[in-house]
């Protein structure tokens, strides 16, 4: 069986909820943020303006964080 390549629509009547697709987080240099497991941090780089992946230096070490951020949030 395959997925349909046609669009769901929302009937303004269904029972149903609709599901929302989360906004996507956007990273700059210099950025501020804090990780649920690595703690408090900076980015200091951004690969594919921000979408691809982020490095952050968490002092104690410096990690590639990639899409995506569920557990890293700008500050």
């Amino acid at each position: 069986m395959t997925k349909s390549a046609a669009v769901r629509r929302v009937l303004p009547t269904s029972p149903f909820k609709v599901r929302l697709e989360a906004p996507r987080k956007h990273f700059a240099v210099g950025d501020r943020v804090t990780h649920d497991q690595y703690g408090l941090g900076r980015a200091i780089g951004v690969e594919g303006d921000g979408d691809i992946a982020v490095l952050v230096d968490f002092g104690s070490r410096r990690e590639r964080i990639t899409q995506p951020y569920a557990a890293m949030f700008r500050l």
